[in-house]
């Protein structure tokens, strides 16, 4: 299994897969990409891992693994980038750039800006007991397609669904110790 490591908390996101009982390794090229079976992509910052994605060759490979079914898991910036659109993507010729692996519509930082960061314990199908979510200039989601499951809300929005073996969330759970969620995904592959 593999976490993107272009930008954003690639170590928080190994460690947390590694506690689930997965073997994680960092992805920067597309030949690394070819080598693994799934891939986490990280909270960061969407314009910069798409323009990263762009110079590193790996967004045309990335999206041809999607397409072909690899398994992948997305918090914050990488549930932006999971979707198949994004509200308010950025500036021309600095947008993120949707992966189309989700079947979703996602708005970038829909709960504010960095100071409206804030923490909540939120319900998640699937899982016993509340999720402490850190929602760090969280996005959410305003569509999901027929085949998307939604696994969590917060102020009225999606932010955790899943779409057969593709997960995503708006918050950062691999900064809270609570490794539930990173099970969750390293067991449904």
């Amino acid at each position: 299994m593999g976490v993107l490591a272009l930008q954003g908390d690639t170590r928080e996101h190994l460690a947390a897969l590694r506690a689930a009982g997965a073997e994680a390794t960092t992805v920067r090229r597309p030949a690394e990409l070819e080598r693994v079976d799934a891939l986490v992509i990280p909270g960061g910052e969407s314009t910069t891992m798409s323009h990263l994605l762009r110079e590193f060759e790996l967004l045309e490979p990335l999206r041809a693994r999607l397409a072909d079914g690899m398994p992948a898991y997305g918090s914050c910036a990488g549930m932006i980038l999971l979707a198949t659109e994004i509200v308010d993507a950025g500036v021309p010729g600095r947008e993120a750039v949707p992966l189309r692996g989700i079947d979703m519509t996602v708005r970038r930082n829909a709960f504010g800006r960095q100071v409206d960061s804030f923490e909540e314990d939120i319900d998640f199908e699937g899982l016993d007991g509340p999720v402490h979510a850190v929602f760090i200039r969280a996005p959410w989601v305003e569509r999901v397609g027929p085949e998307v499951e939604v696994l969590a809300t917060a102020a009225g929005h999606p932010v955790a669904v899943r779409q057969g073996r593709m997960l995503a969330t708006s918050f950062h759970p691999e900064m809270t110790g609570d490794r539930r969620v990173h099970a969750m995904f390293v067991d449904s592959i």
